[in-house]
C-alpha cells in the first residue's frame, strides 16, 4: 500500500485538508473497507445523541423533538423523587454485578478448556456446540426454559413421577430469578464470548509450553505461569468494558424470563425505562432523562475501571 511521503507539516485549514484528501486518495482502499462501519455508527450511534436534547424538554408530539419546549432540569427532578427509580439502580447493580461474579469467568475458563483439547476434531464439535446458542434469541431461549422449568415442564414432571412431589414454580418465586438469569446468560453467551480468549491464547508463544513442560510443569502450572499471564490484557479490556455496562444491559433477558411474580427483583434500570415510557401515560423526556443519567453513570464507571486497570499492572482502555 503506497503511503504519503510528508515533505513539511501542513499548518493551515486548507494545507491539512489537501493533506487529508492525498492520503485518503492513496489509501482508498482501506477507507471503502471501513466505510460500511462508519455509515452504520454515523446513522445509529451518533444521530440518534440529539434525542438526548429531549431530557432537557416537556415532549409534545404535535410540536416534534426540537419544538417542544424546554424546561430544563424538571425532568431530572422528577426522576430523582421517584422511589422506583432508586429501587431500579439496586436491581440493577445486584444483577450485574453478579453477573461480573459468575458469568463474567465463564468464558475464560471455557477458552482454557476447548484449548487443553488436544484432538482437533472433539475440540471443533465442542466450541459449535458452545457457541450455537448465542445464535437463538432470548425469546426462543425463555420459551425453552418455560418447557424446562415450568410447573408442566421437564424437570417438574421427572421429579413428580420419580419423588411425588409437588410442582416447584420456578420460574414464578423471586428467590429462584437469578440463578435462572445467571445460568441462562452461562448457557447462552459464554461460548461465543470465549472465542475471543481463544484467539488471545493462539497468539502465545508455544516455545513457552515446551520450555515449561520440559521443566516437569503440570498442566495445571501452564495454564496458571503461562495461559492466564498470557491473555490477562484481554481479560482487563473485557473486564473494564464490563464494569462499563453495569447501569445497563440484558434487557431482553430480563424482559422475556421475568413475569408479574417476580417483577420486583426483576425491574432493572431498562425495565424501569420501558415501563415509564410505553406504559400508562408515555413521556419520552421523563424517560429520556433516566437514560441519560444510565449513560452518564456507566461513563464514569468505564472511567474508574479503566484507572484501576492501570493501577493493577494493565494497559487500560482510554490510553
Amino acid at each position: 500500500m503506497a503511503t504519503l511521503q510528508e515533505t513539511k507539516k501542513p499548518r493551515t485549514l486548507k494545507e491539512k485538508l489537501l493533506h487529508t484528501g492525498k492520503r485518503i486518495a492513496l489509501e482508498k482502499e482501506r477507507y471503502i473497507l471501513i466505510l460500511p462501519g462508519l455509515v452504520w455508527y454515523a446513522i445509529f450511534a451518533y444521530i440518534p445523541i440529539f434525542g438526548l436534547t429531549l431530557a432537557f424538554r416537556k415532549y409534545m408530539a404535535k410540536l416534534g423533538m426540537f419544538g417542544s419546549p424546554w424546561i430544563g432540569l424538571k425532568n431530572f427532578q422528577n426522576v430523582f423523587a421517584d422511589p422506583a427509580f432508586f429501587a431500579s439502580i439496586v436491581t440493577t447493580l445486584r444483577i450485574n454485578a453478579g453477573r461480573l461474579i459468575f458469568v463474567f469467568p465463564f468464558p475464560i475458563l471455557f477458552a482454557i478448556m476447548i484449548n487443553e483439547v488436544r484432538l482437533g476434531k472433539p475440540k471443533k464439535i465442542l466450541q459449535s456446540i458452545y457457541t450455537f446458542p448465542n445464535f437463538l434469541s432470548w425469546v426462543i431461549v425463555a420459551s425453552i426454559m418455560i418447557n424446562i422449568l415450568g410447573q408442566r415442564g421437564l424437570v417438574n414432571s421427572v421429579m413428580g413421577a420419580l419423588f411425588g412431589t409437588k410442582p416447584v414454580a420456578f420460574l414464578g418465586k423471586p428467590d429462584y430469578f437469578l440463578p435462572v438469569i445467571y445460568l441462562t446468560d452461562i448457557w447462552k453467551t459464554a461460548g461465543w464470548s470465549a472465542i475471543i480468549y481463544m484467539a488471545s491464547i493462539s497468539g502465545i508463544d508455544v516455545e513457552q509450553y515446551e520450555a515449561a513442560e520440559i521443566d516437569g510443569a503440570s498442566r495445571l502450572q501452564r495454564i496458571w505461569y503461562i495461559t492466564l499471564p498470557g491473555i490477562k490484557s484481554t481479560i482487563l479490556v473485557l473486564f473494564i468494558l464490563a464494569v462499563g455496562n453495569l447501569m445497563s444491559g440484558g434487557f431482553d433477558q430480563i424482559f422475556n424470563l421475568s413475569n408479574s411474580a417476580t417483577i420486583k427483583v426483576a425491574e432493572t434500570l431498562d425495565m424501569y425505562i420501558y415501563r415509564i415510557t410505553f406504559r400508562g401515560s408515555v413521556d419520552f423526556g421523563f424517560s429520556s432523562a433516566v437514560a441519560l443519567f444510565r449513560s452518564v453513570i456507566n461513563m464514569l464507571l468505564l472511567i474508574f475501571a479503566d484507572r484501576v486497570s492501570k493501577a493493577v499492572g494493565g494497559s487500560g482502555l482510554l490510553g
